[in-house]
């Protein structure tokens, strides 16, 4: 996995009803103007930044939907008021500074790739050739982090530090859609033996104190470590498709799958793809290839998400971004921060609004 970069993004709050859509239509020009140019949906509610390199999911049927995972890219550190003054001419922000926050972000990753490698060598020796067990495994850890995110920021509200009610509903909507994947590898059998149960669950406890830890000191850190195991994910289901895909042709698609992922509400399975406008993923359920097929598409979902939240402020709804397309009324401004210190530096400098 590849070391990534964030860029800033712009955005403007609406303080007044009359003004609202005019500033709505400028964030969503200013966030997706890269992004749409190299996508085929002509609607997307997450900034995206240009890559070095990406993973290419190999295309087992003609008609299927190629899948893209974009690695994370060299970080170039940059401020949404170090854009202004570059178009203004004004000076920008002391290289000094820019290279200190360089320095920070590479450490970041450092320490999440290695710990990253360290799990999946890890898992290579035990679960070499089960694979429905290593499968169980790594979706009880992949629904940790969401757990973690959504601790923090139920706290930060308490304190009336946040009131991003965005970041709450997509993070619950991805642990909603990993915690299907798990019920789907628990009736394939992958739970069967009782050390893969042990080995997942207390490996869960001890991910869930780590990533709420580091979420409070770094959320960017935090969003990456998310993205180099949800990478992992997609290049494991990957590998499993390929080389297995004839046999999963033949057999049953569990009842849980079809139910999840081809009727009843899918409000929530649309909700957690942030790159995707509501309603324009609607899979096939015939055969546990298509299962497979589409647990590995959530991944690549998964990890656009987290690599979108990597830039503070970045992440918006699907459905939020639908009704501001419909001119929704005005809305209110909202609280948020960026990690503990910035909170209680935000908290004791700013003054509440009446």
């Amino acid at each position: 996995m590849a070391a990534a970069t964030l860029s800033s993004t712009v955005f403007a709050i609406s303080t007044s009803c009359s003004s609202s859509s005019l500033k709505a239509r400028n964030f969503k020009n200013l966030a997706c103007s890269s992004f749409c140019s190299q996508n085929r949906l002509p609607y997307n509610p997450i900034s995206a930044r240009p890559s070095i390199s990406r993973v290419r999911a190999t295309i087992l049927q003609e008609d299927e939907e190629e899948v893209i995972v974009e690695e994370s890219f060299e970080f170039k550190a940059s401020s949404p008021s170090d854009e202004v003054k570059s178009s203004s001419g004004g000076p920008s922000e002391s290289s000094s500074s820019s290279t200190f926050e360089s320095w920070v972000i590479k450490c970041e990753q450092t320490i999440n790739i290695f710990l990253t490698d360290t799990v999946i060598k890890i898992l290579d020796t035990l679960y070499r050739d089960r694979d429905y067990a290593r499968f169980f495994v790594l979706e009880t850890i992949a629904r940790v982090p969401y757990f973690a995110f959504m601790s923090v920021l139920h706290m930060y509200e308490s304190f009336g530090w946040w009131r991003r009610a965005d970041y709450l509903k997509v993070h619950f909507a991805e642990s909603w859609n990993e915690m299907h994947h798990l019920l789907i590898m628990e009736e394939l059998g992958g739970n069967a033996w009782w050390f893969d149960r042990f080995l997942a669950q207390h490996i869960a406890i001890f991910y869930y104190f780590m990533t709420a830890f580091m979420y409070i000191i770094s959320p960017r850190m935090a969003y990456h470590f998310s993205e180099c195991v949800e990478g992992h994910a997609f290049s494991t289901y990957d590998k499993f498709i390929k080389a297995r895909g004839e046999d999963l042709k033949k057999l049953p698609a569990p009842e849980v799958a079809v139910k999840y992922y081809t009727s009843g509400d899918l409000y929530l399975f649309d909700e957690f793809q942030t790159s995707r406008a509501p309603n324009s993923r609607r899979p096939k359920i015939e055969n546990l290839y298509d299962v497979f097929l589409n647990i590995r598409d959530d991944e690549a979902e998964h990890c656009k998400t987290m690599k979108a939240c990597q830039t503070h402020g970045n992440l918006w709804s699907p459905h939020s971004r639908a009704e501001e397309e419909d001119d929704a009324p005005c809305v209110i401004p909202q609280t948020d921060c960026e990690g503990i210190v910035d909170c209680i530096t935000k908290s004791v400098t700013t003054k509440p609004e009446n």
